[in-house]
């Protein structure tokens, strides 16, 4: 048997949304993750006066003030079942931001709804969070609608695998990061704990998990849309998001009124389930971090040297050196080792949000050269675990099974046998060796349910009432610019528009030349004319040109870099990583292990001085 050599994995199920690890779990921005603006987590033990169950599933919208002042929250009636009308039915929630003008003017132009991608992220705590800067990229006109899709957190069923928060901690407390290195624990550790959550899935089953798909949620969006009193939707979806809406566009093809696509993922691939196309231009973001660096000078970035190239072997020779002398770490409060899976994770993730991530991320690793690597460690582990025993255990409400649910009844089945899921990791592995990480994937689907698979899958093709815009970046770290001009190819009349840029999805960099299209997209239906390429304001690494230039733009240019600005630095845009997991469900109460007093462990979530000097 082949060996599989350097492969991350990490322990839990697949890897799902490395974007929800670098928005969500790493904090570079310096506040905690509660406080981070787009936290998925965040508001779900805040509000306390704002209740889901207060508010009934109705066949009609009927919204109800929600959270902050202004938004509003809604839970719709739909069949679980869409072969079976008249049975079972699930509840899609739902909040908005309200247009400023009203629904009667003659100036009120109707929902835009929103997908962040995941599959699995909320599109209620995407808006809840977001909905101010979309309003002023879109303009006051439209309502920002952001939705729970089936299975997700606020919808309901939802997809949970493990009946307690206590069962689910003490499944995944101790497991985070895992490397293969000469031997196939790593793959096979994967492998076999994704084979147990699977079995789970199936005997938590009371019938509604077959249901949680990517058809469904389009079918869904087509209620939603009709619950407006509307016969045509307009979207704008992210990430998965992008398979999503063209699902819709191919189901749907007369009920386009606007579609944006937006870090585009090849659907056929994702269908296959094979992701296998998604690295195409990984390096090309990881070289824009050496090159920008250089290009920033010394006072710019932590880790400059004169040359791109010389930035990149001293990257290398410090991922090399700790690879094989992990960092010890000790905290007041915490401890654990920074080693090269938890170095390799960060780095891919840091290419998501580049104008978040860079400058913290040179500064990180030019303090482990120096010895210290604490700025890193403290960014990457979950926060403290406590264990406040109380008498009654809430509910676990924000469990990311829903992402296997949606990918695997999505996907074609894959086989079950460890030997197959290493061979893929050899393929994976010979296409780009980012695949050490992004190749477990699939394994999330391993011993999946065996549910009929007559859910759509494409082809994706379709003459829409409306052409539909695609967005894509030049350095995608994981939704390649190739692939928006392939999807492209099937829908009549629909234009790529580039953004000349690093990062994942158009929001992760301060384009006011796309936004601005993205606007006029919206308003009048005009589309960029084929081969447009926008560029940023500024790079990721800020130089003081940069900052001059800022204050020669009009106000109206202002605005919308002050809007895409804050959305860049906390996007919320969902990709496919199962770092989240662990994180959102080993919080909460291990009642098993505690009575009347408190229980507190943590993985170290503070900085300490460490004196491991790593690199010369």
């Amino acid at each position: 048997m082949a060996r599989i050599r350097g492969a991350v994995t990490l322990s839990g199920l697949t890897l799902v949304g490395l974007v929800l690890l670098g928005h969500y779990y790493f904090n570079f921005s310096g506040a905690t993750v509660q406080e981070t603006t787009f936290n998925l987590l965040s508001g779900l033990g805040q509000n306390s006066e704002f209740s889901w169950d207060s508010i009934a599933t109705t066949k009609e919208l009927k919204w109800h003030p929600c959270y902050d002042s202004g938004l509003q929250c809604a839970r719709l009636e739909v069949p679980l079942n869409y072969s079976d009308p008249d049975g079972r039915k699930a509840s899609i929630a739902l909040i908005r931001k309200p247009a400023d003008v009203p629904p009667e003017s003659g100036f009120y132009r109707g929902p835009v709804l929103f997908n962040p991608g995941g599959p699995g992220a909320s599109g209620v705590e995407f808006i809840k969070g977001g909905a101010e800067s979309f309003s002023k990229i879109l303009g006051p006109q439209f309502d920002i609608v952001g939705f729970d899709p089936r299975g997700i957190l606020y919808s309901t069923p939802t997809a949970l695998f493990f009946k307690t928060k206590a069962e689910r901690a003490m499944w995944h407390q101790g497991k985070f990061i895992r490397i293969a290195n000469s031997t196939d624990e790593g793959v096979a550790r994967t492998w076999a704990r994704s084979f147990v959550v699977n079995q789970l899935a199936a005997e938590t089953d009371d019938g509604y998990l077959r249901h949680i798909n990517t058809e469904n949620t389009a079918r869904d969006m087509l209620r939603i849309v009709e619950a407006h009193g509307r016969s045509r939707i307009q979207y704008w979806g992210f990430s998965y998001g992008s398979v999503l809406g063209a699902t819709f566009a191919s189901l749907f093809p007369s009920r386009i009124e606007r579609l944006i696509i937006d870090g585009v993922v090849d659907a056929e691939n994702y269908y296959a389930t094979l992701w296998s196309n998604n690295l195409l231009d990984t390096d090309k973001a990881m070289d824009s971090f050496y090159t920008g660096c250089a290009e920033a000078g010394p006072e710019g970035c932590a880790l400059w040297a004169p040359t791109a190239s010389d930035i990149k072997a001293n990257l290398t020779k410090i991922i090399s050196t700790v690879r094989s002398k992990p960092v010890p770490i000790r905290t007041k409060t915490g401890y654990g080792l920074l080693d090269y899976a938890m170095l390799r994770i960060t780095l891919l993730s840091g290419l998501f949000s580049p104008y978040e991530s860079f400058p913290n991320l040179a500064q990180g690793f030019a303090e482990l050269a120096a010895g210290n690597g604490t700025k890193l460690f403290d960014r990457m582990n979950p926060e403290a675990f406590q264990c406040n025993c109380e008498s009654k255990v809430p509910d676990v409400k924000f469990s990311l099974d829903s992402y296997d649910a949606v990918l695997c009844n999505d996907g074609d089945d894959i086989p079950d046998d460890l030997e197959s899921a290493e061979k893929y990791f050899e393929m994976m592995m010979e296409t780009s060796n980012w695949s050490e990480i992004w190749a477990s994937i699939r394994l999330g689907c391993v011993n999946w349910p065996k549910f009929p698979k007559d859910r759509f899958k494409g082809p994706f093709k379709a003459s829409t009432s409306h052409p539909i815009l695609l967005i894509g970046n030049t350095a995608d770290p994981v939704t390649p610019l190739w692939a928006a001009k392939k999807m492209s190819k099937g829908f009549k009349d629909s234009v790529v528009l580039t953004q000349d840029s690093v990062g994942h999805a158009s929001l992760s960099a301060p384009s006011v030349c796309t936004q601005k299209y993205v606007r006029d997209y919206f308003i009048d239906g005009t589309l960029p004319e084929p081969g447009t390429i926008c560029h940023p304001v500024s790079g990721p690494f800020s130089t003081k040109a940069d900052q001059a230039f800022l204050s020669t733009m009009a106000v109206e240019e202002q605005d919308i870099f002050a809007a895409v600005s804050a959305l860049s630095q906390n996007s919320g845009i969902a990709g496919p990583v199962n770092v989240m997991r662990f994180k959102a469900e080993t919080k909460g109460c291990l009642t098993v292990l505690c009575e009347s007093s408190t229980l507190r462990y943590s993985r170290g979530v503070t900085t300490i001085d460490s004196t491991t000097k790593v690199a010369d």
